[in-house]
């Protein structure tokens, strides 16, 4: 046979294409103009990246460890934060290191672009090995190629992402990979970054309190096999959470309660799991039955919550108590994050079709291969993280940050098998069931019904345009308020941490619940009367008005605010001199 003939034709590795179409997906995940905006300019997605630098930049300038009060905001009292140093204190680190190299501006952006790709590669390498190592290495593979398709993974480690959001989300998959290995040093790990969640947000509160359910569910069900990785995540998260509170925290404030961050309340719960583990482990040579076991939990259970409840009854409330009405309406409740899914549907935001759907389906996916398949672990803790996004994101869009992270994790194995249906003799309703299925788990694969969606019913969106607020909040727009005279500065509530980060100047308002006064200053001021906005001016001794035509505030009366037809030119005031300066802004000096 010639050896022409005899050559079988070439074919390309399945696992190297798989690699090459990751490194493909890794480097268009971002686009270049972005990543050097981030850099040259500080570009940041959201208001809480630009209000992080602040922290961080407060910190370099020598503000203490425990102050974490914003004295530009409010001044000169100033707004306590409620952040963590924990997340402020390696972007720190990493600016001060850059800094004699390249300049501090420089080394701020650099960070800034950066850090969080740093994080999505630890992300990966948790996903992959945590997918390896229960569904094989396509699986992993698949699955990293997912979560670079994923949006609600994208947005929370794309450039200028320096909030917390995306420490949360790795957080969270350890913890959960952890409970997928058992034993005692993963629940020990498994706890430690339960405390570090708490430490730096509140957001994980109801998947910590799921896992601590299904431990406890677990070492109920089977006794003393699931009782080291009960011992493991109580006595990790335990201990951690005081060790990581009283490091963050200055101690004149150990005793006091705080809702909205780790503090007392919550430091009681994890002292109260800690008392449980240790209870199980030094009574299980006598519960020695499952009935005996749900006794211990349900006691511990009511003394925990009842104990709670009677110690803490405002933290009931959730994280913002006393919220007046006025700022709930007119500022927390019109924050996109905070948006559930029927009110974005009704406003014709369809881009929730790239979020929603694919968590939906990737925790019925989890949920029935717990239910009916292998490695129900590894599947049940996948639905366990899944289902408390899925509940929350249908009331709040932020419900899905976290959520998010896990679609992957379900997503890879998923695919894996419909491409081992498809390359299986035959055919049937299984293999395009599982090849559909598959397929609807990838978040760009939405992008088609979304842009169909927007097409069909144009005239359906009522939501306001983000690309107004954006342009207003950019370095371009802010910047040259920076050449005015330092003075306190009265603006839209989304403007004042990007007043903060780009110049000099402080402010009255900013999106953060802890600081009331503000929030009803600006709501009023911009959205009321003349007489109302003379009233703010003065009472909080504003030097600078400035307005964002695209984005004013909410009318609090019948006729369009004062503030908001001043910005238009339809009417003028004695006391505000309009400033000359490029950019969307309107700016007026306030005369005495």
């Amino acid at each position: 046979m010639p050896p022409a003939a005899a050559a079988s034709p070439a074919r390309i590795d399945p696992r190297r294409f798989l690699w090459l179409l990751l490194a493909l997906a890794l480097a268009t995940m971002n686009a270049p103009q972005d990543i050097w905006d981030t850099i040259r300019h500080l570009r940041v997605p959201d208001t809480d990246d630009a209000m992080r630098l602040v922290e961080v930049r407060d910190l370099l300038a020598g503000q203490g460890w425990y102050d974490n009060v914003q004295y530009r905001f409010l001044a000169p009292e100033g707004v306590a934060s409620h952040w963590s140093r924990l997340v402020d204190a390696p972007l720190a680190g990493l600016i001060q290191a850059l800094t004699p190299l390249c300049g501090q501006a420089l080394a701020e952006g650099l960070i800034a672009a950066f850090w969080p790709v740093l994080l999505f590669g630890l992300f990966c390498a948790l996903l992959y090995r945590g997918v390896q190592s229960h569904f094989g290495g396509r699986a992993a593979l698949l699955a990293l190629l997912v979560a670079t398709q994923t949006f609600g993974i994208a947005i929370q480690f794309q450039p200028g992402r320096v909030d917390h959001h995306n420490v949360q989300i790795l957080a969270m998959l350890g913890l959960a990979l952890c409970l997928i290995s058992g034993g005692f040093r993963a629940g020990l790990v498994g706890g430690g970054l339960a405390a570090l969640s708490l430490a730096v947000g509140l957001e994980g509160l109801p998947y910590l309190a799921l896992a601590a359910l299904y431990l406890a569910g677990d070492w109920c069900w089977r006794g003393r096999p699931a009782l080291p990785s009960l011992a493991g995540f109580g006595l990790g998260l335990g201990l951690g959470a005081p060790l990581l509170f009283a490091a963050q925290t200055a101690p004149a404030l150990w005793t006091a309660t705080h809702c909205d961050a780790l503090s007392p309340p919550w430091l009681s719960l994890a002292a109260g799991g800690l008392g449980f583990a240790m209870a199980a482990t030094v009574l299980r040579h006598r519960l020695a039955t499952a009935g005996s076991r749900i006794a211990l939990a349900a006691l511990c259970g009511v003394l925990l919550i009842g104990g709670f409840a009677l110690a803490f009854p405002v933290c009931l409330d959730g994280p913002f108590p006393g919220m007046p009405a006025l700022v709930r309406d007119h500022w927390l409740l019109t924050v996109n994050e905070m948006a559930s899914l029927p009110k974005s549907i009704a406003q014709g935001r369809w881009e929730m079709l790239v979020f929603y759907p694919v968590v939906l389906l990737a925790t019925l996916a989890a949920t029935w291969m717990a239910w009916r398949g292998t490695q129900r672990r590894a599947w049940s803790v996948a639905a366990l993280f899944l289902w408390p996004g899925l509940i929350l994101g249908f009331f709040q869009f932020r419900g899905l940050y976290i959520a998010s992270g896990f679609v992957p994790l379900v997503a890879g194995p998923v695919i894996d098998r419909a491409l081992t249906f498809a390359a299986a003799p035959g055919s049937g309703l299984r293999r395009w069931g599982a090849l559909v299925l598959g397929g609807c788990l990838v978040s760009t694969l939405w992008l088609a019904p979304v842009g169909l969606a927007e097409w069909l019913a144009l005239a359906s969106r009522t939501a306001t345009d983000p690309a107004g607020a954006l342009a207003c909040q950019s370095d371009a727009a802010v910047r040259p308020l920076a050449a005015l005279p330092a003075g306190t500065v009265l603006a839209p509530i989304f403007l004042g941490p990007s007043i903060l980060l780009r110049t000099p100047h402080t402010i009255v308002a900013a999106p953060y619940h802890r600081a009331i006064p503000g929030l009803t200053a600006a709501i009023e001021g911009l959205g009321g009367t003349e007489t109302d906005l003379d009233r703010m001016l003065d009472a909080f001794r504003v030097r600078y008005l400035v307005a964002c035509p695209s984005r004013p505030a909410d009318d609090l009366q019948a006729e369009p605010a004062f503030a908001t037809r001043l910005a238009r030119g339809a009417v003028q005031s004695d006391r505000l001199d309009p400033v000359a300066l490029p950019g969307p802004l309107k700016v007026w000096r306030v005369v005495r």
